[in-house]
């Protein structure tokens, strides 16, 4: 069966590996390699959206990183225990019109035995920024 290390149960230092694997995939903004983290069945909830399966996440991330432009993301552990992970986030990205945006949220994640995510909850808020205050250029 395949896996995808590091696996649980997490110590601090797997934690941080897995949060900074989430975060240069999601850099690359390729629907179709995020997608590999998860399980199959995977079970997502993204602001007001309901995804489950692999399928669904990958059509949800190609339609979001059409609208999210220059997308940049930054994660930090926040905890951890033997299969869930707690990550703060904050990304960059500007609409078809040039306004930019900074979003903040939480995520927590549960990985089954083989080190895939089986469920991601995110909460996350928009907020408008001048292009001279961005972080993440």
């Amino acid at each position: 069966m395949e896996q995808k290390h590091p696996l649980p149960p997490f110590t601090r230092e797997t934690a941080l590996q897995k949060v900074q694997m989430a975060e240069d995939a999601w850099n690359t903004r390729d629907p179709q390699r995020v997608s590999l983290a998860y399980t199959i069945d995977t079970e997502w909830r993204n602001r007001d959206q309901f995804i489950n399966g692999r399928a669904e996440v990958q059509a949800f991330l190609t339609k979001k990183w059409e609208k999210e432009l220059d997308y940049k993301l930054k994660k930090e552990l926040w905890s951890f225990t033997d299969n869930r992970i707690s990550v703060r986030f904050e990304y960059e990205w500007h609409d078809a019109a040039g306004q930019w945006f900074r979003s903040y949220g939480n995520e927590q994640w549960e990985f089954d035995a083989n080190g895939f995510m089986q469920k991601r909850y995110a909460s996350i808020n928009d907020l408008i920024i001048d292009s001279k205050d961005r972080k993440f250029l």
